[in-house]
């Protein structure tokens, strides 16, 4: 039966500690809390109740520090790096993995050290030749010393910013507009990150950069359309020295070739009339022993031979014809059938007359004609 039933006889005793009564009015469960309270801070209160303050105090005092240990715990990744501050000043830089830090005392800062950052610059200036122009430039860079990029510097990409519009002006005051708006800008690039680097050193940012590029140069836009003719016509000039270089490369090869083609037609000319020098030497010492041999018939047959090479390439013919005094003249051309019709020199032996055949005719032409002079001789001395 519950303790706050109507009727029974065996009625429990409130738990509240009070008489048989019906529920407890709230004011007076506040008032008990209240004193229990009173008593743990030094108030008026049993022994026992006291006693059990302390165990109560005991517990929250554990649950407190479980729940401020726990808040402690945290994790850094494996690109991170956290630097430790104790009551304000550096206590270390903590490696990635589990860590675990006295909330309130220590704070961390966790920073990035292999994410690539990027910053855009734009900047009108002055170059050595008193040209302005505007470059445009963007900057990559990491942190490569977490407690520099923390502690040192109070506002690490902005002492970058500065530090990059000081290497820029300092690079493009030094050369001439041309340079900066047209094949220069990777040397630019270069000097300008190496300079930036050298800032950023000096005011220990732990920043490193890896790449300077150099996106846009450009005059300004009041002179804009100067400058377009003047890079038009450097590119023209490129185009035609382009084109002389290829109408040179191809003449070059081919006037080397003809003068070679030259040298050994001439070489070649040279080993023929040596050869046939050669030849013709060894010919006359050949002849020469032959004439030592027998003079008469050596002549004899050289002077055939002689006639022989020149009337092979003619088709007319002198006779001399011995106890007469004229020349006899033989058309050859004139004698062979269908002859009288070609005016070429030796188009008889063309025409298949061979030189026996014509030295035949001849021979025979030659005794005719003997015989009739022998003959007209014959009656003249009767």
């Amino acid at each position: 039966m519950s303790w706050n039933e109507p009727g029974g006889g065996n009625r429990q005793r409130d738990p509240w500690g009070g008489k048989d009564q019906g529920p407890p009015d709230l004011d007076e469960a506040l008032r008990k809390l209240q004193d229990q309270l009173n008593g743990l801070f030094g108030g008026r209160s049993g022994g026992g109740s006291s006693k059990g303050a302390g165990g109560l105090i005991g517990i929250l005092a554990i649950i407190a520090v479980t729940v401020w240990g726990l808040m402690g715990l945290t994790q850094i990744g494996e690109q991170e790096r956290a630097v430790v501050l104790r009551l304000g000043e550096y206590n270390r830089t903590a490696q990635p993995g589990l860590f675990w830090y006295p909330r309130g005392i220590d704070t961390i800062s966790r920073v990035n050290i292999t994410q690539v950052r990027a910053a855009q610059f734009r900047e009108t200036m002055l170059t050595q030749d008193e040209n302005i122009v505007d470059v445009s430039m963007s900057v990559q860079y990491v942190i490569n010393d977490p407690k520099n990029f923390v502690l040192e510097v109070r506002d690490p990409e902005r002492s970058l910013q500065h530090a990059a519009q000081s290497a820029l002006r300092h690079v493009v005051g030094d050369g001439t507009m041309a340079l900066v708006l047209t094949e220069g800008r990777a040397e630019i690039a270069v000097e300008v990150r190496d300079r930036l680097q050298q800032y950023l050193v000096a005011y220990t940012t732990g920043i490193t950069v890896q790449k300077v590029n150099i996106d846009d140069a450009s005059p300004p836009s009041q002179v804009q359309e100067a400058f377009d003719d003047v890079i038009k016509a450097r590119e023209d000039e490129e185009r035609v020295k382009n084109e002389a270089e290829s109408y040179a490369n191809g003449i070059v090869p081919e006037a080397r070739g003809r003068a070679q083609r030259i040298k050994e037609e001439a070489e070649a000319y040279r080993q023929q009339v040596i050869a046939k020098a050669t030849g013709e030497a060894q010919r006359f010492d050949q002849l020469l022993s032959e004439y030592e041999k027998a003079p008469e018939v050596t002549r004899e047959r050289l002077y055939i031979d002689a006639l022989e090479s020149v009337l092979t390439n003619t088709s007319k013919v002198m006779v001399d014809v011995e106890g007469g005094n004229n020349m006899m003249y033989l058309p050859l051309d004139k004698l062979v059938p269908g002859g009288g019709n070609s005016a070429t020199p030796g188009s008889a032996v063309n025409r298949g007359l061979s030189s026996q055949q014509l030295r035949e005719v001849t021979d025979a032409v030659t005794e005719q004609l003997r015989r009739d002079l022998g003959s007209r001789n014959g009656r003249g001395g009767r």
